[in-house]
């Protein structure tokens, strides 16, 4: 026999044992704890748009480098002046180290921990920028004629601003760095000449300004809901990654709670069925007085009572291990052509003798010529000997049981036992239906039984792919309905040439 320290008790759940999705479970948590907080933009949210930030730097570097090459070539052609190319210049440095700190950012060196850092480095290197175009935009061609280079800065500060709305959105706050020095380097400007163009220049900047700054406001947001929506979505995924391995454990505990339970039952049965072997044949031979008179009496009707007591607990053993073996799905059916009549016919003959000892009546009416249908013959004999003997059973002295055979509407074959014994109340039909489940009167009855018949039966019939209908009213009988459906019907032949009526006809079995 193993010790203690060596089994292991399966249906006790080790909590000290770390779970396979801990870390899911801890994911979980801390979302549901952020999102209870209630904050409108969370720090993890912040630093996935700082990430998207620095990929976009990375992704669009050689973009400003074109746009200031261009602008200081195109300046070159208003004005001959070298402070362009030193300007160009300058502002080349400056993107490059914009571009250099991402690229180092991107390389894991930006983490929850140095967040800060990082986002006001960025902020920095866009204020050098703002700096840069505010330089360009503070510049005023002496050499050219009419308003032509103010229109041409203009048009350059429109385009500078709408790329920096568009790179900066995920970043908060860094297309104000970036704008506001060009603006007040235009309001300088204007100030100082106060001319009608510099004046109109300012403006068209300023309210391109703020347009570009509600539209970047605009996709912050909306990416801000995007990434909301994904973070629950992936709440949802690694909720159902755990409720899924709750799920497994739980299946996994009930399959060896199972496979425990077929294991005790089955060393339970041998170990029960040897000594009950001995009690039934001793037993059997004391009451048949086999070795001798019994000159006793009360003696002779203790044997009896020890012989029955016996009987009736190996039925019971039977009529678990069937149920468990169904339950398990470990009842394999050996099917073959039969015919529904001769086994209801032989069971007759085997309660018949009961039901003489009672005075019940059992009247037959079976449909001539059905055909044979295709199930297992030791499931349907057992299937029929149950409700038989739960029709005796009940039925009182003197009354009657009718068995019906025939068709049902669906082309399948039905099998109807019905009494006149005191019936069951509806409400009741769950209970006996379900396993040890008895009726009030049957737990008020002296010949009390199992309360495993009724359920047998439906499982049997279900394997076969039918169906057991149980009805009955209080003090108007019960009746119970085992149903074949139609593809278990073998459809009818005609005799083989040569084949003699009488040899062709099956041979009842007797069972009497």
């Amino acid at each position: 026999m193993s010790t203690p320290q060596t089994m292991t008790d399966k249906n006790i759940v080790d909590r000290s044992r770390t779970h396979k999705n801990a870390a899911v479970m801890k994911a979980v948590r801390a979302t549901r704890e952020q999102l209870q907080h209630g904050r409108e933009i969370s720090p993890v949210f912040d630093n996935e748009m700082l990430r998207l930030h620095i990929n976009a730097v990375l992704q669009g570097a050689a973009a400003p480098a074109v746009l200031v090459l261009l602008t200081a070539i195109g300046g070159l052609w208003f004005d001959d002046a070298l402070w362009l190319l030193a300007w160009a210049l300058m502002t080349l440095v400056v993107y490059a180290g914009q571009i250099l700190v991402a690229r180092r950012a991107s390389r894991g060196q930006c983490t929850e921990e140095n967040f800060g850092r990082w986002r006001k480095r960025f902020l920095a290197a866009y204020a050098l920028i703002g700096l840069t175009w505010a330089l360009f935009a503070y510049q005023h061609c002496t050499t050219c004629q009419g308003d032509t280079f103010i229109f041409y800065k203009s048009a350059v500060l429109l385009i500078a601003l709408a790329a920096t709305a568009m790179t900066t959105f995920s970043l908060r706050y860094a297309f104000y760095f970036a704008a506001i020095p060009a603006i007040l380097a235009l309001a300088a400007r204007a100030a100082i000449s106060r001319d009608v163009a510099d004046f109109s220049a300012f403006a068209m900047i300023c309210a391109a300004a703020l347009f570009f700054a509600f539209m970047s406001r605009r996709l912050y947001t909306t990416n801000l809901k995007m990434l909301s929506y994904q973070t629950e979505k992936d709440d949802l995924i690694a909720e159902l990654e755990v409720a899924n391995s709750v799920s497994d454990e739980a299946r996994r505990r009930a399959e060896e709670s199972n496979l425990a339970k077929s294991r005790f039952l089955a060393s339970m049965s041998h170990e029960l069925r040897t000594p009950l072997n001995a009690i039934l044949g001793f037993s059997e031979v004391m009451s048949g007085e086999v070795l001798g008179p019994i000159e006793n009496a009360s003696y002779k009707e203790y044997v009896g009572d020890i012989h029955r007591s016996g009987q009736h607990l190996l039925n019971l053993i039977n009529e678990i291990l069937d149920l468990s073996r169904i339950e398990a799905g470990r009842y394999e059916l050996n099917e073959n052509a039969l015919s529904l009549a001769d086994i209801a016919e032989d069971c007759i003959a085997l309660v018949q003798l009961k039901a003489r000892s009672k005075n019940i009546r059992i009247i037959e009416a079976f449909e001539e010529n059905l055909p044979m249908v295709w199930a297992d013959e030791k499931a349907m004999r057992q299937v029929v000997l149950n409700l038989l003997s739960n029709a005796v059973k009940f039925t009182p002295s003197g009354g009657e049981i009718r068995i019906k055979l025939g068709w049902t509407a669906g082309g399948g074959q039905y099998l109807a036992i019905k009494d006149n014994g005191p019936g069951i109340a509806e409400e009741e039909i769950p209970v006996v239906l379900s396993a040890f489940g008895q009726g009030s009167v049957a737990i008020k009855s002296a010949e009390q039984g199992t309360g495993l018949g009724l359920p047998i039966v439906q499982a049997i019939l279900a394997k076969h792919g039918g169906e057991f209908v149980l009805k009955s009213k209080l003090r108007e009988g019960t009746e119970g309905i085992a149903i074949l459906p139609r593809n278990r019907v073998l459809e009818s032949m005609a005799p083989v040439e040569g084949v003699s009526g009488a040899a062709a006809r099956k041979k009842k079995r007797a069972f009497a």
